[in-house]
């Protein structure tokens, strides 16, 4: 059975690139755009509509939170970017007072108890956390993107610079999406070769310089990520949808892997239709695990300055 998922924030380009890669794959039976700016999301919606007869069979439209409310997965992309010399706790803080009247709005229009709740705004970690502490929604059902836009660019990034087919490469960042994630170079392959024996140190330490200024060089030189979240977007949803159980590094919250509890970050997640099966604590290098708990030090220590 396909699913419903409402977007809030599509009529955004992070909301509509995810609502284009659910229209192209032809999973979901239904996606529904909110917006602050309804014309917005009206024209995003009527914009996909227009190509429904050469993508798939769905019901595509734009709405308003008692429709987002009704949604199987409600997917949250709103948000605001940072203003000039404006600090990034002051960021968060604003973005922190948007997202609780977002999930107050959806509580008011009934929200249904066996909703997912996907968190895409940032701070991504931040803010799953408070979708579970906030709402006292239950951990299974609340999933963030966390570390899945990073490691599809550090995957696709060693494989351009290296000449690698891109979907034979396989590489994981872990812990959080932001400042101190962390690269798993003990599990990275190429098409099963270990990747350590194909890279030199320098190499390895230039590729993740690269990809953790790579979002910041695409909103430099475009305005903002769209494609790549999209079809990360749209690779969690779709793994909710088909109840694949595929593991991917999304958001969870901890419960004690690797000494960690409550806070959010990723971890290899198993996803299906419930949403959130297990986050696994995998055998990694000391140093892999020192920086997964670095991430979680940085996010409690964000998380106690909250206002």
């Amino acid at each position: 059975m396909s699913i419903s998922v409402s977007i809030i924030g599509g009529g955004g380009r992070v909301g509509s690139n995810a609502a284009f890669a659910l229209q192209c794959f032809g999973i979901v039976r239904e996606i529904t755009l909110v917006d602050v700016n309804r014309d917005l999301a009206d024209g995003e919606a009527l914009d996909l509509i227009h190509g429904a007869s050469l993508c798939a069979d769905q019901v595509i439209h734009s709405g308003d939170m008692a429709d987002a409310a009704k949604a199987d997965v409600v997917c949250i992309t709103a948000g605001s970017r940072r203003k000039p010399d404006e600090s990034r706790l002051d960021l968060i803080n604003r973005n922190v007072s948007i997202f609780k009247e977002i999930l107050e709005g959806l509580v008011a229009n009934q929200l249904r108890k066996d909703a997912i709740i996907f968190v895409v705004s940032n701070p991504v970690d931040v803010l799953t956390r408070l979708a579970i502490e906030h709402l006292q929604w239950p951990a299974q059902q609340t999933i963030g993107l966390g570390t899945v836009l990073d490691t599809a660019r550090f995957t696709s990034l060693l494989a351009e610079a290296k000449g690698w087919p891109a979907t034979q490469t396989r590489a994981l960042i872990l812990g959080e999406h932001g400042d101190t994630m962390t690269p798993i170079w003990s599990s990275a392959a190429v098409g099963g070769v270990p990747m350590t024996s194909l890279l030199s140190a320098n190499e390895q330490a230039e590729l993740f310089k690269r990809t953790q200024g790579s979002g910041a060089e695409v909103i430099r030189r475009k305005g903002g990520a769209g494609y790549a979240v999209g079809v990360s977007i749209a690779e969690v949803i779709h793994a909710i949808a088909l109840d694949s159980r595929r593991i991917l590094p999304v958001s969870t919250r901890m419960n004690g892997q690797y000494g960690m509890q409550k806070v959010c970050l990723s971890l290899p997640t198993v996803v299906g239709r419930a949403g959130v099966i297990e986050a696994k604590a995998i055998d990694l290098w000391p140093k892999e695990v020192a920086g997964i708990q670095g991430s979680a030090r940085a996010l409690e220590a964000t998380w106690s300055k909250l206002a």
